[in-house]
């Protein structure tokens, strides 16, 4: 996950630092603000911005709350928090719709910010939410924004209306005008007019867009601006502001991100607050922006509310159902594998999803080394078995994997890790379902818990010893030895006298076992 990617790598190492200290001096905080100032200006933040961020961390790092405080290290993680989250824009803020249909929202920006793609993947969005959107093309500027527009619109199940062309022939205000009217007669509950950009911010384009906006009256004037374009976001986040105004903010290939600087500095110089944001080239790749959960981001500190959204968007409870007992009857086939791993890419990329995890920046390089689409050759696969063999893979011998094999572009080798670990994780689910403890691959079973083998009972046979005064002084210690022989594992826990509980010690030498 790239996004605010070398930001949060700086801030992360910087509060590793704080960490193994006990106690904060004036000089540790002075110290830390230093490096958050250095990391900020990396990232492109607009100065203004920096100055005022870190001066409010500092006071407030150096205040009675965090020299009183059990973990001050902690304390000053959670005040960059919450000065981020307010740099980032607060409270998130929703589309807010128009009291009598239809709602018009314009979208503005730069040309080559993303809008005419934002605006099929804002449609779909809405449709997905239960509007009737309606695209308009009002850019007859650039050459095939209107066909552009109409592919989009046709690949996320949007009405365009395109009476004109475009490259350069039309009159876009007439068009918006019109938009309007035709959206009331065929009853479209929401308006997305995409309107023309410049490579620079000049005064045919602030003239253009502004008549736009005085012709329709939009309910929401969005701005459109490439998250990669760092100190010059502010600039135009100006320009656009005195030009046209705008109610909000939408922040484009976010995935591409590496610094983040307009992120961080437009919602604070301007005031409006960043509304939506473009996380990928897909026309799912769009989320609505929650300064909190961007900011536990930045931090590593994972965005678990997200990743249950998005997963509750793809999973169907009753499906979850059916699996679970499916599985708990052993009656799992690689039919319901193929059905999981579908609802699973349907739920976004994975990379993203993993990346919201708290401390996901430690696995960057194996989240890098990632490829999605060993999914796809996985389902390629499966598909190619016939319906028999996917109910029992046992039928499948060398010449069945050969022949599948072929049949999906791989080699019978590939095709045999996919069975063995098909055969692996149904064992464990059920071991799971059933209430027990899985025995992880390469791993012996957990002492002392179910689902191992059973210990034997007598062991290894021992040889007699020849010299009869040893032979008796071991008789003797072995009839003592039973008192304290254990019961509860094979480290012997929780097998003392009356089945007392484990002591510390044995409960940590326990942890440091299972953390090899």
């Amino acid at each position: 996950m790239a996004q605010f990617g070398s930001l949060s790598d700086r801030l992360t190492e910087t509060f590793r630092n704080l960490r193994s200290k006990g106690r904060l001096t004036p000089s540790d905080v002075d110290g830390t603000v230093r490096e958050i100032r250095r990391a900020l200006l990396d990232a492109d933040v607009a100065l203004e911005v920096v100055k005022a961020f870190t001066a409010a961390v500092r006071e407030r790092a150096l205040s009675d709350e965090v020299n009183r405080a059990l973990n001050p290290a902690q304390q000053v993680v959670q005040i960059v928090n919450e000065e981020l989250v307010g740099i980032l824009g607060g409270q998130q803020r929703r589309l807010e719709f128009a009291k009598r249909p239809p709602t018009v929202i314009m979208l503005a920006g730069l040309q080559g910010a993303g809008k005419t793609t934002l605006a099929g993947k804002l449609g779909k969005w809405l449709k997905k939410d239960g509007h009737t959107p309606m695209l308009v093309a009002a850019d007859l500027q650039r050459p095939n924004a209107v066909q552009q527009l109409q592919v989009v619109g046709e690949q996320a199940g949007v009405h365009v209306f395109a009476p004109e062309p475009g490259n350069g022939v039309g009159d876009p205000v007439k068009v918006a005008k019109n938009a309007i009217k035709a959206a009331v007669d065929q009853q479209y509950d929401t308006v997305i007019v995409d309107t023309a950009g410049r490579l620079g911010v000049d005064a045919e384009l602030m003239k253009q867009a502004a008549n736009i906006r005085k012709a329709v009256d939009p309910d929401e004037v969005l701005f459109v601006i490439d998250a990669m374009i760092g100190q010059d976001a502010v600039n135009t986040a100006r320009a656009f502001q005195e030009g046209v105004d705008f109610t909000g903010v939408v922040l484009s290939k976010l995935d591409g991100d590496a610094r983040g600087g307009a992120a961080l500095s437009v919602a604070s110089v301007t005031g409006r607050p960043i509304m939506f944001a473009s996380t990928g080239e897909g026309l799912d790749d769009f989320e609505p922006f929650h300064p909190d959960r961007m900011a536990s981001r930045i931090l590593d500190l994972g965005d678990i509310l997200s990743l249950i959204e998005q997963a509750q968007g793809a999973f169907d409870e009753e499906e979850a159902r059916k699996v679970a007992e499916k599985i708990a009857s052993d009656s799992f086939t690689l039919n319901d594998f193929l059905e999981q791993m579908q609802q699973l890419r349907k739920a976004g990329s994975i990379k993203g999803m993993l990346g919201m995890l708290p401390g996901a920046k430690g696995m960057r390089e194996a989240l890098d080394n990632f490829d999605e689409r060993e999914i796809v050759r996985t389902e390629a696969i499966i598909q190619s078995m016939t319906p028999q063999e996917r109910e029992l893979p046992k039928l499948l011998n060398g010449s069945r994997r050969l022949r599948i094999a072929k049949g999906a572009g791989s080699t019978v080798t590939e095709v045999n890790a996919l069975v063995n670990r098909f055969e692996q994780a149904a064992k464990m689910m059920k071991t799971v379902a059933r209430g027990g403890v899985p025995q992880m691959p390469g791993m012996g079973p957990i002492p002392g818990m179910h689902g191992g083998k059973k210990q034997q009972q007598g062991g290894k046979k021992k040889s007699k010893v020849g010299n009869p005064a040893k032979r008796a002084a071991l008789a003797a210690g072995a009839a003592a030895a039973p008192q304290q022989a254990p019961k509860g594992s094979g480290l012997g826990l929780g097998g003392g006298k009356g089945g007392k509980a484990p002591t510390e010690e044995e409960l940590a030498s326990l942890q440091k076992f299972l953390g090899r």
